[in-house]
Protein backbone atom coordinates (compact mmCIF):
# COMPACT_ATOMS: atom_id res chain seq x y z
CA UNK A 1 0.00 0.00 0.00
CA UNK A 2 2.82 2.37 0.91
CA UNK A 3 4.47 1.75 -2.46
CA UNK A 4 1.29 2.57 -4.36
CA UNK A 5 0.91 5.84 -2.47
CA UNK A 6 4.56 6.75 -3.07
CA UNK A 7 4.23 5.90 -6.76
CA UNK A 8 1.08 7.99 -7.09
CA UNK A 9 2.70 10.93 -5.33
CA UNK A 10 5.80 10.71 -7.50
CA UNK A 11 3.78 10.46 -10.69
CA UNK A 12 1.66 13.46 -9.76
CA UNK A 13 4.74 15.46 -8.75
CA UNK A 14 6.40 14.71 -12.06
CA UNK A 15 3.22 15.62 -13.88
CA UNK A 16 3.22 18.98 -12.15
CA UNK A 17 6.85 19.52 -13.16
CA UNK A 18 6.29 18.42 -16.74
CA UNK A 19 3.05 20.20 -17.57
CA UNK A 20 4.40 23.76 -17.26
CA UNK A 21 7.44 22.79 -19.29
CA UNK A 22 5.21 21.92 -22.22
CA UNK A 23 3.66 25.34 -22.11
CA UNK A 24 6.77 27.40 -21.62
CA UNK A 25 7.74 28.37 -25.17
CA UNK A 26 4.48 30.17 -25.92
CA UNK A 27 1.86 29.77 -23.20
CA UNK A 28 -1.62 31.02 -24.18
CA UNK A 29 -1.71 33.65 -21.44
CA UNK A 30 1.88 34.76 -21.70
CA UNK A 31 2.81 38.23 -22.95
CA UNK A 32 4.56 36.56 -25.88
CA UNK A 33 1.36 34.80 -26.91
CA UNK A 34 -0.52 38.08 -26.59
CA UNK A 35 2.08 39.66 -28.85
CA UNK A 36 1.69 36.75 -31.25
CA UNK A 37 -1.96 37.63 -31.84
CA UNK A 38 -0.98 41.12 -33.01
CA UNK A 39 0.94 40.21 -36.13
CA UNK A 40 -1.39 41.83 -38.65
CA UNK A 41 -1.90 45.02 -36.63
CA UNK A 42 1.85 45.45 -36.10
CA UNK A 43 2.36 46.05 -39.82
CA UNK A 44 5.80 44.44 -39.76
CA UNK A 45 8.43 45.46 -42.29
CA UNK A 46 10.17 42.78 -44.38
CA UNK A 47 13.05 42.32 -41.95
CA UNK A 48 10.71 42.13 -38.95
CA UNK A 49 8.47 39.66 -40.76
CA UNK A 50 11.42 37.38 -41.46
CA UNK A 51 12.48 37.62 -37.82
CA UNK A 52 8.85 36.99 -36.75
CA UNK A 53 8.65 33.84 -38.87
CA UNK A 54 11.95 32.59 -37.42
CA UNK A 55 10.82 33.25 -33.86
CA UNK A 56 7.51 31.47 -34.43
CA UNK A 57 9.34 28.46 -35.91
CA UNK A 58 11.78 28.48 -33.00
CA UNK A 59 8.87 28.55 -30.56
CA UNK A 60 7.18 25.59 -32.21
CA UNK A 61 10.46 23.69 -32.26
CA UNK A 62 11.00 24.44 -28.57
CA UNK A 63 7.48 23.25 -27.76
CA UNK A 64 8.01 19.98 -29.64
CA UNK A 65 11.35 19.47 -27.89
CA UNK A 66 9.75 20.15 -24.49
CA UNK A 67 7.09 17.54 -25.20
CA UNK A 68 9.74 15.02 -26.26
CA UNK A 69 11.73 15.83 -23.13
CA UNK A 70 8.69 15.22 -20.96
CA UNK A 71 8.29 11.82 -22.59
CA UNK A 72 11.76 10.96 -21.26
CA UNK A 73 10.47 11.58 -17.74
CA UNK A 74 7.37 9.53 -18.38
CA UNK A 75 9.42 6.67 -19.82
CA UNK A 76 11.81 6.74 -16.84
CA UNK A 77 8.88 6.75 -14.42
CA UNK A 78 7.13 3.85 -16.15
CA UNK A 79 10.39 1.90 -16.22
CA UNK A 80 10.91 2.41 -12.50
CA UNK A 81 7.30 1.59 -11.66
CA UNK A 82 7.73 -1.76 -13.42
CA UNK A 83 10.43 -2.69 -10.88
CA UNK A 84 9.71 -4.25 -7.52
CA UNK A 85 11.72 -1.46 -5.84
CA UNK A 86 11.54 1.65 -8.02
CA UNK A 87 14.39 4.16 -7.80
CA UNK A 88 12.49 7.43 -7.63
CA UNK A 89 15.73 9.35 -7.20
CA UNK A 90 16.67 8.25 -10.73
CA UNK A 91 13.35 9.54 -12.04
CA UNK A 92 13.86 12.81 -10.18
CA UNK A 93 17.30 13.16 -11.79
CA UNK A 94 15.79 12.68 -15.25
CA UNK A 95 13.05 15.19 -14.41
CA UNK A 96 15.62 17.74 -13.24
CA UNK A 97 17.62 17.35 -16.43
CA UNK A 98 14.49 17.76 -18.53
CA UNK A 99 13.47 20.82 -16.54
CA UNK A 100 16.88 22.40 -17.19
CA UNK A 101 16.68 21.61 -20.92
CA UNK A 102 13.19 23.05 -21.14
CA UNK A 103 14.24 26.18 -19.22
CA UNK A 104 17.07 26.71 -21.71
CA UNK A 105 14.63 26.34 -24.62
CA UNK A 106 12.30 28.83 -22.95
CA UNK A 107 15.10 31.38 -22.50
CA UNK A 108 16.20 31.03 -26.13
CA UNK A 109 12.66 31.60 -27.39
CA UNK A 110 12.09 34.49 -25.01
CA UNK A 111 15.35 36.13 -26.05
CA UNK A 112 14.41 35.80 -29.73
CA UNK A 113 11.06 37.50 -29.03
CA UNK A 114 12.81 40.26 -27.11
CA UNK A 115 15.26 40.79 -29.98
CA UNK A 116 12.31 41.16 -32.35
CA UNK A 117 10.56 43.56 -29.97
CA UNK A 118 13.74 45.68 -29.88
CA UNK A 119 13.28 46.34 -33.61
CA UNK A 120 9.73 47.70 -33.15
CA UNK A 121 8.89 51.33 -33.78
CA UNK A 122 7.33 53.34 -30.94
CA UNK A 123 3.90 52.75 -32.53
CA UNK A 124 4.45 48.99 -32.67
CA UNK A 125 5.64 48.99 -29.06
CA UNK A 126 2.51 50.90 -28.01
CA UNK A 127 0.32 48.30 -29.75
CA UNK A 128 2.23 45.52 -27.99
CA UNK A 129 1.94 47.25 -24.62
CA UNK A 130 -1.80 47.81 -25.01
CA UNK A 131 -2.46 44.21 -26.12
CA UNK A 132 -0.43 42.75 -23.28
CA UNK A 133 -2.08 45.07 -20.77
CA UNK A 134 -5.56 44.08 -22.02
CA UNK A 135 -4.62 40.40 -21.96
CA UNK A 136 -3.42 40.62 -18.38
CA UNK A 137 -6.61 42.42 -17.35
CA UNK A 138 -8.68 39.68 -19.01
CA UNK A 139 -6.71 36.96 -17.21
CA UNK A 140 -7.16 38.72 -13.88
CA UNK A 141 -10.89 39.06 -14.49
CA UNK A 142 -11.20 35.34 -15.32
CA UNK A 143 -9.15 34.42 -12.26
CA UNK A 144 -11.33 36.62 -10.05
CA UNK A 145 -14.50 35.11 -11.53
CA UNK A 146 -13.22 31.58 -10.82
CA UNK A 147 -12.21 32.53 -7.29
CA UNK A 148 -15.68 33.81 -6.48
CA UNK A 149 -17.42 30.91 -8.20
CA UNK A 150 -21.04 30.94 -9.33
CA UNK A 151 -23.36 33.24 -7.46
CA UNK A 152 -26.60 31.57 -6.25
Amino acid sequence: MKRMILAALTASALGVLGAPALAQPLHEGSPLAMLGRLQVQLNLNTSQQLQWDNVMAQGESARAAAQANFEQVNTALQSELAKSEPDFAAVAAVAEGVQQQNAALHRQTRDAWLALYATFSPEQKALARDAIKAGIENMQARRAARAHGPVN
